[in-house]
């Protein structure tokens, strides 16, 4: 007599259960063999490969290791965190699908950038990214060097942002601070950060070696890699969109560009419109990290509201050691 349906769904899921739990506890043990450091928030940061991770990244990555199979349409956006993720995911999304959508009624209007773009880390831990359309849109905060050969080797494209590391390290202790204040009771001083955060002690960190993780793969595969900086997209926008829709394979035509579409993508992306959009301004969510917390300022420079001189020309020299001979530099300004 055959098995019952029911049945068999109960043993199929049991079995998965059993698997899912078996695998994350092999993670969970090379994670604790890991070395450690007390991390910015209420997460200890864990090094893998010299870089300094938090629990769930280092999962990801031994997720992608193990069983991504990488699309050659996928696109991938990564950035080091605070270096315009949230502007990069609405700038990719808006550029791609411009024809299926109307910018009165797009879905960021009523959709947090993080929503359309998935971030690869949270994704393969809990869903299955083959239920995503053709082409695949992923964001990261992983350094290139992490990827596994099945992804870096792959005919996939990556899109990454950086930004001058002064403003990076202002605009993250802010935000780590901002989240850390609802898990804890003390805040992280902003001396007590900036050392770690030189140290290379930081999530996703060091930062320079993420930066020329990617800064380097561009060099060696400029048609797979696309390497912008935050201060020339504040710059000049409509080139940065326009380098964007070349690199994917979708570049404005005459008419778009006569029809105002580039200037409409900018204008419906920008900090000023997404920030005061109803659904970034929502707190009513059980995930720590809300919507609002994506927007502070947006701005470049705000380093100097804040910094010492000491610690900017500490930051100068430590980038000037870093990027010696690699041809980068970040930009000051605007």
């Amino acid at each position: 007599m055959a098995t019952p349906l029911t049945s068999q769904n109960n043993e199929g899921s049991n079995e998965e259960q059993g698997y899912q739990e078996e695998t994350n506890k092999r993670y969970n043990h090379i994670i604790q063999t890991l070395p450690k450091e007390k991390g910015w928030w209420f997460q200890n940061l864990f090094q893998c490969q010299g870089f300094w991770l938090p629990p769930h990244a280092v999962k990801s990555l031994l997720l992608l290791e193990d069983h991504f199979i990488c699309n050659p349409s996928d696109v991938i956006l990564a950035t080091s965190p605070k270096c315009g993720t949230t502007w990069l995911r609405a700038l990719v999304f808006a550029t791609l699908n411009r024809s299926l959508y109307e910018f009165a009624t797009h879905p960021l209007i009523t959709a947090n950038p993080r929503d359309l773009v998935p971030f690869l880390e949270s994704y393969v831990y809990r869903n299955e990214p083959t239920s995503l359309p053709s082409p695949r849109l992923f964001s990261t905060h992983l350094p290139y060097t992490l990827f596994p050969d099945s992804v870096k080797g792959s005919s996939c494209r990556f899109i990454y942002v950086c930004r001058n590391p002064k403003d990076v390290f202002v605009s993250k202790w802010h935000f780590m601070n901002k989240i850390r204040s609802r898990e804890l009771s003390t805040s992280l001083c902003l001396q007590d950060a900036f050392e770690m955060f030189q140290r290379g002690v930081s999530h996703y960190g060091p930062f320079w070696d993420h930066v020329l993780s990617y800064w380097n793969a561009y060099l060696q595969a400029p048609n797979q890699v696309l390497f912008l900086m935050y201060e020339e997209l504040q710059r000049d926008p409509s080139v940065q969109v326009k380098k964007l829709a070349e690199f994917l394979g979708t570049p404005f035509s005459m008419e778009e560009e006569n029809a105002g579409v580039v200037q409409e993508i900018i204008k419906l992306c920008s900090f000023e419109n997404l920030s005061n959009l109803l659904i970034n301004k929502d707190t009513n969510s059980d995930i720590i990290i809300k919507n609002p917390d994506f927007f502070r300022k947006g701005t470049v420079g705000d380093w100097k509201n804040l910094l010492t001189l000491e610690m900017a020309g500490s930051l100068d020299q430590a980038t000037k050691e870093k990027l010696r001979g690699s041809g980068l530099s970040f930009l000051e300004s605007v």
